[in-house]
């Protein structure tokens, strides 16, 4: 009863349309969600191969992705606890074609909605079917912006952009990660990251350690984030 509670006490918190569901909806997407944990590098969703459904994070890290005939990633984002993942369960919204990846960067703990269920509601419940659009509208611009950096961003302002902005996200100067996973979040090659790093270095904007980033000139970096 209390694990019952709990889970919908999250329904109440983060699927605003939850006061305007009947009873037996209400029980519906109950029924049809489930705890689910993923281990760190486990692949949660398999762009055109899947429709797993609405993913409410609850501990953890997802990375959303793209990925080029020739096997290239591109981070389009990632997800905390308290996002909600809308674009697993994008074939429950007819409008909405975009396939993406999704894994899981830390060993993660989500509530599981099946699309069978969220694309039962979203016919017949007119606050579901607006909840999912906005949800993966926000989503979709988010993504935009990103597919516009990689196209028209030069590497070393997208660089100064990611450093700037994950460093906003963790609180702190340093970032623990290496090259490597850098390359991926941006879509570019790790040579690249490596070059511009070690020129960053030499310019004084940031101070290097194995797998560490730390930013010392936060001012630079915004000049050249822009």
């Amino acid at each position: 009863m209390e694990k019952k509670k709990n889970v919908t006490d999250l329904f109440i918190k983060h699927f605003d349309f939850w006061p305007h569901l009947s009873e037996p909806e209400k029980d519906l997407i109950s029924a049809h969600t489930n705890i689910v944990r993923y281990t760190k590098g486990t692949q949660v969703h398999q762009g055109p191969l899947d429709c797993i459904g609405v993913l409410l994070i609850k501990s953890g890290q997802l990375r959303v992705y793209t990925m080029s005939e020739d096997g290239r990633e591109v981070t389009l984002y990632r997800l905390f606890p308290d996002d909600v993942g809308i674009l697993s369960a994008s074939c429950a919204l007819d409008a909405v074609t975009f396939d993406v990846y999704i894994d899981a960067e830390e060993d993660t703990e989500v509530l599981l909605t099946d699309a069978v269920a969220f694309r039962k509601l979203a016919d017949t419940n007119v606050y579901v079917r607006c909840f999912g659009y906005e949800k993966a509208a926000n989503r979709l611009s988010e993504m935009l912006w990103k597919m516009q950096q990689v196209l028209f961003l030069s590497a070393d302002r997208r660089l100064a952009i990611f450093l700037l902005e994950e460093s906003e996200k963790l609180g702190g100067d340093e970032i623990h990660m290496t090259h490597e996973q850098i390359a991926r979040f941006m879509g570019t090659a790790r040579e690249v990251v490596s070059r511009l790093v070690k020129y960053f270095n030499q310019e004084g904007w940031v101070k290097t350690a194995r797998g560490c980033i730390r930013l010392t000139n936060r001012e630079a970096l915004r000049d050249l984030a822009g």
